[in-house]
């Protein structure tokens, strides 16, 4: 199977069930947002130091959620029917990122002021990833207000966001390096 068909060559794409439209439809620009953030996540399991390397078992879940929930936001709501091997993001998977930023919110001291992203190689790569989360979150919610999406689909990268700050904390923490927080100059 050839890597490129020439489909797109004039600006478009099939979304699953065989709908054309153009690359910067809404519904691309969401799961091409959750897709870049997909491969961010992949940058930061590539960087695993040994300390943290207990998390990638969680992250390599997450990541097949976020294919998941780009397949879905791939799936227009009307029109084709939806195809068998798509599986529904379960609202489980939120529950499951909250248990885990309540557990790692026990290793960590309580946020007091703002954090600047950063500290640690993998703390950077984590916050990078958070911000992307961020993006492609926005996306979906635009999304959302064109058309029905299921609501655990908000709800898990917003959770999800939220996990990705904790872990950036937690990342310094286990390598010993503290969380730089923002101190706003005084007004002069």
């Amino acid at each position: 199977m050839k890597i490129y068909t020439r489909k797109g060559d004039s600006g478009d794409t099939s979304l699953f069930g065989g709908q054309r439209v153009s690359k910067d439809h809404l519904r691309v620009q969401a799961y091409g947002s959750v897709d870049e953030l997909n491969s961010v996540l992949g940058l930061v399991l590539a960087s695993l130091p040994p300390e943290l390397e207990d998390w990638r078992g969680a992250l390599l879940e997450i990541q097949s959620d976020l294919f998941t929930l780009g397949a879905n936001l791939a799936t227009p709501e009307t029109g084709a029917a939806r195809p068998k091997h798509i599986p529904d993001l379960l609202e489980s998977r939120v529950t499951a990122l909250e248990g885990s930023i309540d557990k790692l919110d026990e290793e960590l001291t309580p946020l007091r002021a703002f954090i600047l992203p950063g500290g640690t190689e993998s703390a950077a790569a984590l916050h990078l990833a958070r911000n992307v989360c961020r993006r492609a979150e926005r996306r979906v919610v635009v999304l959302s207000r064109c058309g029905e999406l299921e609501p655990v689909m908000l709800k898990y990268i917003n959770r999800l966001s939220d996990f990705l700050f904790t872990l950036a904390r937690a990342a310094n923490a286990r390598q010993g390096v503290p969380d730089s927080e923002w101190h706003p100059e005084p007004e002069r």
